[in-house]
């Protein structure tokens, strides 16, 4: 792993002038500029946050009209990882809300941009407590630095502005953290963003497999890491409270930390509990029970950073609680996937799409008040294989169930019927270098090439099924539950590392009628089976995809990924099959 990083410091350097934000649907170039419609200011703001005084730098857009007599709703934003206030998918927020009559604040983040202090990683602590002392400059409590009020802000009461917030990524959990520590905040509208920073960067998709941790994703983590730690290059006159010390330049202590214990590869118990503790607590995950304010979740189909179970967990927690919450599977996300007619905030025009006008519906309900507004459906996904944009969205009433069951055959076969499961053992082994690829995660920031999925003979075992007799579509998290063997595992699964731990990796393809296999979405589950001696559940990424008639499904397991960490040592695999015992994969299929 190691040996990789600086070949991606190389390739990051040259992307670090245009850092990963909300992801290209969103960007525009150029910065605000005052118009008839809008006015543009330049604000600088002192706020307490994590026990010390940090600077944030902002912009105030505030629509022509607007002032005491003729107050406004607010719309707050901030930039994903690496951005600024300036970019063009954070401004883009401004300068879209302003044209619709709100006023907005955008700023940078802190650690980011012009703001300062240290990169906390959207801890509600520091984060959302600087966001909050925004909120009281919109409230009108509080003055900007040079002595700015804002008296032309919609209040529900004395010092409780109407303020809603948006954003994706970093901007995006940072709304939740926010609405968990004030509750002054009346909407969100967080986009492609996590639910636990312990499962986004070490995810164990093992259900209950909780005693022990992940499978580190180096390639995203290490990625971010590099774009923080490198802002000397493209910040010049660095904030000195955005400077922690030189084993962790911008980052607190406890991010690095946890980034080290990633890196070495050695995951003693006590160890890899607080490092993966932390990352629980400045994640929605520790405080989603706080957050009251009506949130539509927006996520990604296309992104192996966030996957949609991410979105599918705080969505489950929040509806659990009575909080109002919705939510949105788009096309696009970390990895791509923008599709023509997808939200692209950089027009300008939130009507032109499905995404945007939900969220403007969003928005006119819960901050302009307008209660005769429908909001739109519970639930709505994309489908790519709709070429009618005004109709690719399909909405439900709930999240649909898993309600098929496929059985792995020692044959080699995914069939349909327990009955027809033959007997039978079937071996692979893992490698010391990574013999199967997904993607590579750092392509669309960097530019470096991204090969086909791949899988090499003998360190994988597949199951595939018969040709589908009709269209079927997959709208949700298939889960698996294995069982395999292997004794130099079981030998070593007990030794207080975790490491030792047998690491595979589950998947499914779509295998068109000439034998192309489509990895859908290019996703997968890693797992570090917490007890080689009993059967475990895998839930994979949820997807929304649809095999065609003809096409067969194929399951895989894999000994490695390239863009995680894998194995310690060899450990050869045997996965046994036979009627009243076998490996099962459910599907949630929704009908046409």
């Amino acid at each position: 792993m190691s040996r990789r990083v600086p070949g991606i410091r190389a390739a990051l350097a040259l992307a670090l002038t245009a850092p990963l934000t909300l992801t290209a649907p969103l960007a525009l170039a150029g910065r605000a500029a005052a118009t008839d419609q809008y006015t543009v200011t330049a604000l600088k703001f002192t706020v307490r946050a994590g026990g010390r005084d940090c600077a944030v730098d902002a912009d105030l857009y505030r629509p022509a009209g607007v002032d005491r007599a003729h107050p406004a709703p607010a719309v707050l934003a901030t930039n994903g990882f690496g951005g600024s206030k300036s970019d063009g998918s954070t401004d883009a927020i401004g300068r879209t809300f302003a044209r619709r009559g709100y006023v907005g604040l955008v700023y940078s983040g802190l650690g980011f941009g012009k703001s300062g202090c240290l990169i906390s990683l959207d801890d509600p602590d520091i984060d959302a407590a600087a966001a909050s002392g925004l909120v009281d400059f919109l409230a009108g409590t509080r003055a900007a630095d040079d002595g700015t009020r804002a008296d032309f802000v919609t209040l529900d009461a004395k010092g409780d502005p109407r303020v809603g917030m948006i954003g994706g990524s970093y901007g995006g959990a940072v709304q939740l953290a926010t609405a968990a520590v004030d509750h002054r905040v009346d909407a969100l509208v967080p986009m492609v963003t996590w639910h636990d920073l312990a499962y986004s960067l070490d995810p164990e998709n093992a259900v209950g497999g909780g005693s022990v941790p992940g499978v580190f994703k180096w390639q995203w983590t290490n990625g971010f890491y590099l774009i923080g730690e490198t802002q000397p290059l493209t910040v010049p006159g660095l904030d000195p409270t955005r400077i922690n010390s030189l084993a962790c330049v911008h980052f607190v202590s406890k991010a690095c930390a946890l980034i080290r214990t990633l890196n070495s590869g050695s995951y003693p118990a006590k160890v890899t509990a607080d490092v993966l503790g932390y990352a629980h607590s400045v994640s929605p995950v520790s405080y989603l029970n706080r957050v009251k304010a009506p949130t539509l979740l927006v996520q990604g189909q296309a992104d192996s950073l966030f996957n949609l179970n991410e979105a599918t967990a705080t969505y489950k927690t929040l509806k659990a609680q009575g909080t109002t919450a919705k939510m949105i599977w788009q096309s696009w996300g970390h990895s791509g996937g923008a599709a023509a007619g997808e939200l692209d905030l950089g027009q300008g025009d939130l009507g032109s799409s499905y995404v945007g006008r939900r969220i403007a519906a969003w928005f006119d309900r819960y901050l302009r008040g307008r209660k005769n507004v429908d909001t739109g459906p519970a639930f709505a996904y994309y489908r790519d294989w709709i070429t009618d944009q005004a109709h690719a969205y399909a909405t439900a009433d709930q999240l649909p169930a898993l309600d098929e069951k496929l059985y792995l055959s020692g044959d080699g076969k995914l069939v349909d019927d327990r009955a027809e499961v033959a007997r039978g053992g079937r071996d692979y082994v893992n490698r010391p270098v990574p013999t199967s690829h997904s993607e590579n995660s750092l392509s669309g920031m960097t530019g470096l090439p991204d090969p086909a999925p791949y899988d090499t003979r003998g360190t994988c075992l597949g199951w595939t099924g018969a040709p589908l007799t009709r269209t079927t579509d997959v709208v949700g998290a298939p889960r698996a539950t294995l069982k395999v063997v292997s004794p130099a595992a079981r030998r070593v699964q007990n030794s207080g590392d975790a490491a030792d731990n047998l690491v595979l990796f589950a998947k499914l393809y779509d295998l068109a009628p000439d034998g192309t296999g489509t990895l859908v979405h290019r996703l997968v589950a890693p797992v570090r089976v917490p007890d080689v001696t009993k059967s475990f559940t895998v839930t994979l990424p949820g997807i929304v995809h649809r095999f065609a008639k003809g096409h067969r499904l194929r399951f895989v397991i894999a000994a490695s990924d390239d863009a995680y960490t894998g194995n310690r040592g060899i450990k050869p695999v045997t996965v046994l099959s036979s009627p009243r015992d076998t490996g099962v994969l459910e599907l949630t299929v929704v009908a046409d």
